[in-house]
């Protein structure tokens, strides 16, 4: 019945701003008279940090990085951490590291220890509610270079769930409680400026433009990270491996379920025209909530959206192929080839968000029909890391160089 009443307020929300301006605006007053009474008496533990990624859905991304290099780095011994998951079963085994300790997402005890804790190393939005207090810092370690437009830059968004008012709002509460947001390159820094509206309002000290310590392992990664991966996904060592990595649709939302994507992709044409030689890697967004079902393509199509850490699908993979997501960006660290399948390009340029880059700028191909897509895939076999290339990691990548991680920690950690 719960469920039932939750998904009938969803349905509603998205029907009537109105309606969900209210409801949000009362439930936040609640959560956020909650999360005040539960900072009583909690004291800031300068020595206390948490982390929480893609909404507590994995451990991955730049809070890991961050994370494994004070585990391994002895002038950090005397801090204390803390991981937030929706699944803290899952996730269990890191207590077996120092001093870390797992909690669940958005419970009475992950707020506890958000009042507690020195450090907030998110690379998502915090809660509405949930604000540090002065002497916190909270690293907004955002989760990719942006290609498709954020924030205040978004005009006339199709967002299903939130009108380009209310994104507005959301990200100028997020920016009065980031203390940092790491930025990877100059390109960056310029768009987080602006979609967070940082200039205007006399923050643009924030932007920590430094490099993303997530990318530092594909740097620093060694060829028994490859086999021990592959064997773990069942992947063949007797095929070329295809990452296909679509982003999510502001307009495709489900009440009940939350962000879906339909896949629009033939994957007949692909099996038929692509398996003798390749085996594919089908990963969906963070945000998309639904299943995906690949029975029938059972030996080529290998579905590894719960894998946390994408890093370790980049590395064991030969070629990439996405759409609007801003993966590229971190997998042309590995001058590897990528293609692009934008088969509503028209629309996500015009109806849903926009870019902000050049697409001649990409250091791959453009298709949007599958007979052109494996065209393109079968041409990378006379792949070479051209000007055009390299150009483009000269522009947005040149500061992940397998030390932003240090640089990074050194910066926000005042030992």
């Amino acid at each position: 019945m719960k469920k039932e009443i939750k998904t009938k307020i969803v349905e509603i929300s998205k029907e009537n701003v109105f309606f969900r301006k209210i409801l949000r605006y009362l439930l936040n007053i609640y959560r956020y008279i909650r999360f005040k009474l539960r900072g009583i008496g909690k004291k800031v533990d300068n020595n206390l940090i948490i982390f929480h990624t893609f909404n507590g859905k994995a451990y991955s991304d730049t809070p890991k990085a961050i994370y494994k290099y004070m585990q391994e780095h002895n002038e950090y011994d005397d801090y204390k951490y803390i991981w937030a998951f929706k699944d803290p079963e899952k996730y269990k085994y890191l207590e077996n590291n120092k001093n870390t300790k797992v909690v669940k997402s958005n419970s009475k005890e992950f707020e506890e220890c958000l009042k507690k804790a020195k450090y907030w190393i998110f690379n998502y939005r915090a809660g509405d509610h949930q604000y540090p207090k002065k002497n916190q810092v909270f690293v907004q370690c955002w989760h990719g270079t942006p290609l498709k437009k954020l924030g205040y830059d978004l005009k006339g968004t199709h967002n299903a769930m939130n009108s380009e008012e209310e994104i507005h709002k959301k990200y100028k509460v997020d920016a009065k409680k980031f203390k940092y947001i790491i930025s990877p390159s100059k390109f960056a820094s310029e768009k987080f400026i602006s979609a967070w509206n940082l200039e205007k309002t006399n923050m643009t000290n924030k932007v920590l433009e430094k490099g993303y310590p997530r990318n530092d392992f594909l740097y620093n990664f060694k060829e028994d990270d490859v086999k021990r991966i592959k064997q773990e996904l069942n992947i063949p060592d007797d095929k070329k491996v295809i990452l296909y990595a679509p982003t999510w649709r502001d307009d495709q939302h489900q009440a009940g379920i939350g962000y879906t994507y339909k896949t629009e992709v033939d994957f007949d044409i692909l099996q038929k025209n692509l398996e003798q030689e390749y085996v594919l890697l089908f990963r969906a967004h963070y945000l998309v909530a639904n299943s995906f079902e690949f029975d029938k393509y059972k030996g080529f199509i290998y579905n590894v959206s719960e894998v946390d850490d994408i890093n370790e699908l980049y590395i064991i993979s030969d070629i990439l192929v996405t759409d609007y997501s801003s993966v590229f960006f971190d997998y042309a660290n590995l001058k590897r080839p990528m293609l692009f399948y934008m088969y509503d390009f028209e629309k996500y340029k015009d109806d849903l968000r926009g870019f902000y880059i050049d697409l001649e700028e990409l250091p791959g191909k453009i298709t949007k029909t599958e007979a052109d897509l494996v065209e393109a895939i079968k041409e990378t076999n006379n792949f070479e890391y051209n000007d055009k290339y390299k150009k483009f990691n000269e522009k947005y990548n040149y500061l992940d160089d397998g030390q932003a991680t240090q640089r990074v920690v050194e910066e926000i950690i005042k030992l």
